[in-house]
């Protein structure tokens, strides 16, 4: 990979309904939240997913340790690099506490701040569920300096 090729990292709030975060480098390109009905049609979906995520170096999953397993396997064909987090890792430095004090609070902090990082990559904020706010934010907070090794494309 040349310096020219941006950086692809996707962000995902794990679930059956969830949110899908796509950023180049700093810049997030877009966000949407998606249902999948069960498990299976969840496995079928993830490679089509990921190829809209393209290039893609990067995967940073939220929720689900059984779920984050089928990402990261998926991810790692694609040659990408994946993490997996827990939600209390990124809301603790991406919200104040007092925005951390419920849940229904934290995702109402989120979609605000999600809007703010949106209009900021130059994209128009819309009503976001609150899946795609806390995936945006879950994509911020791993792209903060010092959270993941150089890719090994970039060596």
């Amino acid at each position: 990979m040349d310096e020219e090729t941006p950086v692809g990292t996707l962000a995902v709030d794990l679930g059956l309904r969830l949110g899908l975060a796509y950023f180049q480098d700093a810049r997030l390109l877009w966000a949407r939240s998606q249902h999948i009905g069960d498990r299976a049609r969840l496995k079928r979906a993830i490679p089509g997913i990921l190829a809209s995520a393209r290039p893609l170096h990067r995967l940073i999953c939220e929720g689900d340790a059984q779920l984050a397993r089928l990402w990261c396997q998926a991810a790692a064909r694609e040659g990408a690099v994946c993490q997996v987090i827990g939600a209390e890792v990124w809301r603790e430095e991406m919200l104040w506490a007092r925005q951390r004090r419920s849940g229904a609070e934290a995702k109402r902090a989120a979609q605000r701040l999600a809007r703010e990082i949106m209009a900021a990559s130059g994209l128009k904020p819309t009503s976001l569920r609150h899946d795609a706010a806390e995936a945006v934010l879950i994509g911020a907070w791993a792209l903060r300096p010092g959270r993941w090794e150089a890719p090994e494309h970039a060596r």
